[in-house]
């Protein structure tokens, strides 16, 4: 089936499942919503421009020798697609290979405009699943070569060229700075939106984050891995706060964000595509019962999820998220209009939510920072990884996760761009130790619970 045969029947299902729920008004407006959402999300330029189609065609110039040279060699289709295995872009399902990728949108003069699901649409074994993290994005790749590009046509440089000369955009493939980007720009407004200039520079402890699937944002009141903020509309505005998005725009967009929000709400889990073990996955639900339910819920027809701040200490996972966070930053956002809702109080205990699990064959790497490559290594925490390389398109069916090269640390004498295809877990915030609870599961009995994480 094609990508975008595949689109038409992400809405299609999320929109059928959403009607016979019930004949109610409300849920017939919910699915209307839910519709507009992923028209807004995928047409909608919310943000300027971070490029156009004339710079793009000419990023194979600036590539590395030996690569550029193919590119030379190469038709314009060929070209384009190894645009998008270098920089981890998806087609978009609607668009016959031409235009900008899923993960942007067109502004109308063949501007390339960033939107959500750069970082939120992904593909797993070659699948491209709506929500799915994208776990190729080269972001800082990406936009090192546009700037290169541009400033060799002598084109302006835009708002994302600039910015990753201040701090980086992402240390590895498939997680960015995403957290840093917020507290940059939410920085530059008041508490009524409006554009400022801070009295000192924010306090910025950069890391990388991997983006969690969106597919659980209906089992949840709380959003993003610490549970700080409600889930509402407004929080997912932050990556639109330009300077030129004034307050009345953005008050004038959340109904749109509304919207979007709808159409997250809608999305599956995907089903694991392989065939499953159904007594050893059976003898697995009772060892996940024992061992993980408290934190992660229960599945199946009575499912009931905790949503549980687990305390930094007691997870013991690479702390960098939590502190790049300080109290002073939360009481802003809380006081701003981005997060001003009566009567919701940010949980006290600080740490990591444990999340949902649905889906989660799908969704490698693990952990907040993507530090870990298949669930195989996060059942047995003493054998993960130092370093390590995934393939583009493999998926290690065994170890249930992402093909991999591993290494005892990042070869020596590479490029930036080579260097972050690596994971390197010896790097500040990209620790994979932490959430070592499997190590209390028998290692007899791991194979079992393994098998039962393929069902959920």
């Amino acid at each position: 089936m094609d990508l975008r045969a595949r689109s038409a029947l992400w809405l299609g299902a999320a929109l059928a499942s959403l009607a016979a729920a019930a004949d109610e008004p409300q849920v017939v407006e919910k699915a209307a919503a839910a519709a507009q959402g992923w028209e807004l999300l995928t047409g909608k330029a919310y943000l300027p421009a971070d490029f156009d189609q004339e710079v793009f065609d000419q990023l194979w110039t600036v590539w590395p020798p030996e690569l550029r040279e193919r590119a030379r060699g190469a038709t314009p289709a060929e070209r384009r697609r190894m645009a998008f295995s270098r920089y981890g872009l998806i087609e978009h399902p609607e668009r016959n290979g031409r235009g900008p990728a899923l993960g942007y949108v067109d502004d109308g003069r063949q501007g390339w405009v960033m939107n959500c699901l750069t970082c939120h649409g992904g593909k797993v074994a070659g699948q491209v699943i709506p929500g799915l993290p994208n776990s190729h994005l080269a972001l800082e790749t990406l936009i090192e070569e546009v700037r290169a590009v541009k400033l060799r046509m002598g084109k302006p440089l835009a708002h994302m060229d600039l910015g990753s000369l201040r701090m980086p955009l992402g240390t590895s493939i498939g997680t960015t700075n995403s957290v840093m980007f917020g507290v940059a720009l939410e920085a530059l407004r008041d508490r009524d939106m409006r554009f400022t200039l801070p009295p000192r520079p924010p306090r910025l402890l950069h890391h990388d984050l991997d983006a969690p699937p969106w597919w659980n944002v209906r089992k949840k009141s709380r959003l993003y891995y610490q549970g700080l903020v409600r889930k509402q509309p407004r929080p997912l505005m932050q990556f639109v706060l330009v300077p030129e998005n004034g307050p009345e725009t953005l008050r004038a967009w959340e109904p749109d964000f509304a919207k979007i929000l709808a159409w997250i709400e809608t999305l599956e889990p995907p089903r694991y595509p392989g065939p499953i073990d159904e007594p050893l996955a059976a003898r697995g639900r009772a060892v996940f019962e024992r061992h993980c339910a408290k934190c992660h819920g229960t599945y199946g027809t009575e499912e009931e999820y905790p949503e549980l701040v687990v305390p930094l200490e007691v997870v013991g996972t690479d702390p960098v998220r939590q502190q790049a966070l300080p109290d002073e930053y939360h009481r802003k956002f809380q006081e701003s209009w981005l997060a001003e809702y009566e009567g919701y109080k940010p949980p006290a205990v600080r740490g990591y939510v444990a999340p949902p699990l649905d889906g989660i064959w799908a969704s490698a790497p693990y952990l907040h920072n993507g530090s870990v490559p298949t669930l195989w290594h996060l059942l047995h925490p003493q054998q993960r990884p130092r370093a390590w390389k995934r393939t583009e398109d493999g998926y290690d069916r065994q170890r249930v996760g992402l093909e991999i090269q591993v290494s005892e640390s990042v070869p020596e004498g590479l490029t930036p761009a080579e260097r972050r295809t690596w994971f390197d877990t010896a790097r500040r915030g990209k620790s994979a130790s932490g959430h070592d609870f499997p190590e209390k599961v028998p290692l007899e009995e791991r194979p079992s619970l393994l098998e039962y994480l393929k069902t959920l």
